[in-house]
């Protein structure tokens, strides 16, 4: 496994991350199956779990402290978030600061967070969604602060709302997020626009999530594919998506045949041929997942020529073309 520095933790991790979302209550996640996948990823090298505490209502973040618990002897990166307050995801404007991370609120949820990872500090603690008109506010300035000064967490760091890479800008020139978490993938290239150069230049961790566009580009969705009731996916996988999305998914499988590649293999390719990603978080419930996302580490970037290929699938979709 490749590793990549982390500059707000002072030390490298692992280039390939683990997504726990999918463990911590998406439909068909199994406990036992979870506990195995996470053990592989530690046995195959991976240092770095991204979690949250609105995954099941903390069950991510209690699978996750069990790990740690049968790892103590490893170095493993735990990052979690703060949900907001209000509960309302993406952050927006329309909405002040002050309802969505008060202070005391960012603070007694790391502090729920702490008990459910059974750990003294938090290598990362992140919000879970932000709009950067809040970026005056003190309110989260003064819980960041307090936390790290105190030893809570050791690093901070913003989830970017879907397909908004660059709403978060003014946030970065604080000077107090040390990583953003933004969705990059073969689609959803955005990122490399103007927030990837502000990571650059201001030294701040880039996480890569929805890889595989929350499925779409491992190759498995159909016309009809459903989820049971109650499952996000059937919200973002509408009738009209998966008919507007499965046909540029063809197109990136016969490039990836005429490479050798699996598709999966392929999208991670493309997101880690990009040297300003610092890990790619890939959701993987299963050790068959953690073996196949791995190899993507060890095979290497893509040749220059390939990645020129892929950009001409770029995908802009508005914020508001989905939930």
């Amino acid at each position: 496994m490749n590793e990549r520095p982390f500059p707000g933790l002072g030390r490298s991790v692992s280039e390939i991350g683990c997504g726990t979302w999918g463990m911590g209550g998406w439909t068909g996640a199994n406990d036992d199956l979870s506990a195995a996948a996470l053990d592989r990823a530690v046995a195959r090298g991976c240092n770095f779990f991204d979690t949250a505490a609105a995954y099941g209502d903390g069950h991510s973040e209690r699978l996750l402290g069990a790990l740690l618990s049968r790892h103590r002897d490893r170095f493993l990166c735990v990052a979690t978030k703060v949900p907001p307050k209000n509960r309302r995801w993406p952050g927006s404007a329309s909405t002040p600061a002050s309802e969505a991370f008060p202070a005391d609120h960012v603070v007694n949820s790391t502090r729920v967070s702490l008990q459910n990872l059974g750990v003294n500090a938090i290598d990362l603690q992140q919000l879970h969604v932000w709009d950067d008109s809040w970026t005056a506010d003190d309110g989260w300035k003064r819980a960041v602060e307090q936390l790290k000064r105190e030893g809570t967490i050791r690093a901070f760091g913003i989830s970017v709302n879907r397909w908004e890479p660059e709403n978060v800008l003014l946030a970065l020139a604080t000077g107090l997020v040390d990583a953003v978490q933004v969705v990059y993938n073969v689609f959803d290239q955005a990122p490399e626009d103007l927030l990837f150069s502000e990571c650059r230049k201001r030294g701040i961790a880039a996480i890569a999530r929805v890889p595989f566009d929350e499925g779409s580009l491992t190759g498995t969705l159909k016309h009809d594919s459903r989820w049971p009731e109650g499952d996000w996916r059937n919200r973002y996988f509408t009738p009209q998506r998966l008919a507007e999305t499965l046909p540029r998914v063809e197109r990136l499988r016969a490039i990836a045949t005429g490479w050798e590649l699996t598709l999966p293999e392929l999208a991670l390719r493309f997101i880690l041929s990009n040297p300003t990603v610092t890990t790619v978080i890939p959701g993987m419930r299963h050790p068959r997942h953690v073996d196949a996302n791995v190899g993507a580490s060890e095979a290497g970037s893509l040749s220059s020529e390939q990645i020129a290929v892929l950009r001409a699938h770029r995908w802009d979709r508005r914020p508001d073309d989905c939930p």
